[in-house]
């Protein structure tokens, strides 16, 4: 099957905003866009009334969601479907084909930051292909910097693209969808990058040159990661910012700035099950910005 940026819609305003922006990645991409409304069917001898129910109510969503963006995007291509299976397993199976697959979550709360939900941190737990959370209230002119005056405008140029790179477990997979992203948007990749200081300098003591070396050998491996993309893609701004300490809430800074917030997620196949990790749990529920988790090995 033809790649596709796929997005799950159910009618709420987070699967609304998720919808848009997976719109507006399909045209970046030159992708159609393909909406899945999931619903949990239990097969019965004879259908019940609720099963039609809800067959017709996820035929108007679907319906409603595509007259929505068709006079939003006029040439952009669209399917649907309505998979009678529970929301996490129906989107999984759709992820295969997602390039990415988009999906909504409920907005930012000043109590608990950024409410994921039970579907979207399951599916970015096991998915294997890229998997972009939108907030609930995201608009386009919030990817946007601000114009001349201050205000929010769709029509200037991209904020930010920030990659969080662990460069212990750096993976071409995350780094490329970060550098596509910025390339698409003629932004700037903002890369983040954390570490501890050396206990020298932990506690203020002097700073010996020989001793020194752990700072020179971390500037020289980021340096050699980045290399063959810069190359790749000359025309992307890079710049790099250090962060001591919690690479996690650093990433959460950055994303007040961003258009898009890049991490990785390591692919553990264990008997314990699937986890997101420290950091990309972290920025999956307090970043203001959209969020692309990138499955690596």
């Amino acid at each position: 099957m033809p790649r596709t940026v796929t997005v799950g819609v159910d009618g709420s305003p987070e699967s609304l905003a998720a919808m848009r922006w997976a719109a507006r990645e399909a045209e970046r991409r030159d992708l159609p866009l393909h909406l899945v409304h999931a619903w949990d069917w239990q097969p019965q001898a004879q259908p019940v009334p609720d099963d039609a129910a809800h067959r017709h109510w996820g035929g108007r969503v679907l319906r409603e969601a595509t007259e929505q963006l068709h006079a939003l995007h006029p040439d952009l291509r669209i399917t649907s479907e309505q998979v009678p299976r529970p929301p996490v397993t129906a989107l999984l199976s759709a992820s295969a084909d997602a390039d990415p697959l988009v999906i909504g979550s409920r907005g930012l709360s000043g109590l608990t930051g950024f409410l994921v939900g039970s579907v979207g941190l399951a599916v970015a737990a096991q998915t294997e292909r890229p998997v972009v959370l939108v907030r609930s209230g995201a608009r386009p002119e919030d990817e946007h910097q601000p114009d001349a005056d201050g205000r929010a405008s769709a029509a200037t140029p991209y904020r930010d693209v920030v990659l969080g790179l662990d460069r212990e477990h750096a993976d071409d997979a995350v780094i490329g969808f970060a550098f596509e992203a910025a390339a698409r948007r003629t932004a700037r990749l903002r890369v983040v990058h954390g570490w501890s200081l050396p206990p020298y300098l932990a506690y203020g003591l002097p700073v010996d040159p020989a001793l020194d070396l752990p700072v020179r050998e971390e500037t020289s491996v980021i340096e050699s990661v980045l290399a063959p993309w810069r190359a790749k893609y000359p025309g992307v701004e890079v710049v790099e910012q250090s962060a001591v300490g919690d690479a996690g809430r650093h990433l959460v800074d950055a994303a007040a700035d961003a258009s898009l917030v890049v991490v990785g997620r390591r692919v553990r196949r264990t008997p314990v099950g699937t986890r997101i990790g420290p950091v990309a749990h972290a920025v999956l529920h307090h970043a203001a910005a959209p969020v692309a988790v990138v499955p690596h090995e």
